[in-house]
């Protein structure tokens, strides 16, 4: 797993998905524990097909986050693109 240096949003209409599902906090605690190394609760998968470089992780039982890796100044930088019922993907 390549080392994550920070975790970013790609547009701030992800804070206001999470606040109306009430998982914002399950989202923050799930941010502090990948950057602290911890991924595997949070069931790290490639999505298909995989020369797209797309990826999730576990926020519940329930959603899914979606991102991909960008490289900036020697950094890796996580940026999250949506979160969605996994169901509908």
């Amino acid at each position: 797993m390549i080392p994550i240096d920070s975790i970013r949003e790609k547009n701030l209409d992800i804070y206001e998905y999470l606040e109306s599902r009430q998982i914002l906090a399950q989202y923050k605690k799930a941010k502090t524990m990948i950057l602290s190394g911890l991924v595997q609760k949070y069931d790290f998968k490639k999505r298909k097909p995989k020369n797209e470089w797309v990826y999730q992780f576990r926020i519940n039982q329930k959603y899914r986050a979606f991102w991909y890796f960008r490289h900036e100044d020697g950094n890796n930088i996580f940026i999250v693109t949506t979160i969605s019922d996994h169901q509908n993907f």
